[in-house]
């Protein structure tokens, strides 16, 4: 079992790193979302079902997605389209 716990915190250390060192919005959202489902790897293997099952919903989907959505609308805002589809005055 120590093993297992070795390799997930070597899997975690990992793409911790890979997180930090990725520059584009979307690939670093992508990359938070790989890192969390190594810490559930890594909670699975400290037995603690719970955590991991928060981990799971929580960080390696929600997160994620909510960083994408932020930089989908943050996008848009900047080419001048708002909630009306870009057509001012209608």
């Amino acid at each position: 079992m120590t093993a297992i716990i070795a390799v997930a915190l070597t899997l975690v250390a990992a793409m911790g790193a890979a997180v930090v060192g990725t520059h584009a919005p979307e690939r670093q959202a992508v990359t938070l979302s790989v890192y969390g489902l190594a810490l559930t790897v890594l909670f699975v293997a400290v037995q603690a079902p719970d955590v991991a099952l928060s981990q799971l919903g929580v960080g390696a989907a929600v997160v994620p997605l909510m960083v994408m959505l932020g930089i989908r609308r943050i996008r848009r805002d900047q080419r001048g389209e708002g909630l009306d589809g870009g057509k001012d005055g209608e």
